[in-house]
Parts: C-alpha cells; structure tokens; sequence
C-alpha cells in the first residue's frame, strides 16, 4: 500500500511562489502516473497535471501551463509542484495521487494524500 503526505502549502501574495511536495512510502513509484490535483470551496476536484515516474514525462492543465512546473526526485521519492505566478483563483487544497493508468478524472487515482491548503491573497 502507498502513503503520500503533502506539505508546502500556506498563504502567499499574488504573484508569489509556493513548492509543494509529495513523499510516498510504501510501494514503489514504479511506473505510476503521480497527478496533482485541486479544490476550492464549492468546486468540483479538478485535474491539475502529473508526471511518470519512469519516464519524467509530464502533462499540465492550460490553466497551469506556463506557471506550474511538475518534477520528481528519484533518491527521495518525492514529487514537486512548483508553483509560480500565483493568482487569487488559484487558491485551494491541493491533493497529490498515485495511479496505475493515465486520466485526469479523478476515479483514475487509486492513492491519496489528505491535502495542503494554498492560500492568494493580498
């Protein structure tokens, strides 16, 4: 079974910049697609981008395209969300997941993080 834990999130002005991380124990990333997704209040989960472990091979939202960069570490086990340009629309709990088969639906992701709030606000 695969954990992920989260964590970088918090409170930045726009424009700002935040990198959120995503650590996995358990099993091996292997060849895992490792998405990134988020949710403001009152929305639906949406599909943010991901990366393949094996390949590095990334995919990004166009509303992310240009400002968020995906990356991977391979002695850590650990995936980034760098995140830069921020807007105040951009503000949600952001989830990291684990999935055998590519997808942006959410039902594509078999393993969970609990989440980081990311907070635009001047």
């Amino acid at each position: 079974q695969m954990q992920l834990v989260e964590s970088g999130g918090g409170l930045v002005q726009p424009g700002g910049s935040l990198r959120l991380s995503c650590a996995a124990s358990g099993r091996p990333f292997g060849s895992y697609y490792m998405g990134w997704f988020r949710q403001a209040p009152g929305k639906e989960r949406d599909f943010v981008g991901y990366i393949v472990w094996s390949s590095g091979t990334t995919r990004l939202s166009d509303s992310v395209k240009g400002r968020f960069t995906i990356s991977r570490d391979n002695t850590k086990n650990t995936v980034y969300l760098q995140m830069n340009s921020l807007k105040p629309e951009d503000t949600a709990v952001y989830y990291c997941a684990a999935g055998a088969t590519w997808g942006p639906p959410p039902s594509k992701y078999d393993y969970w993080g609990q989440g980081t709030q990311v907070t635009v606000s001047s």
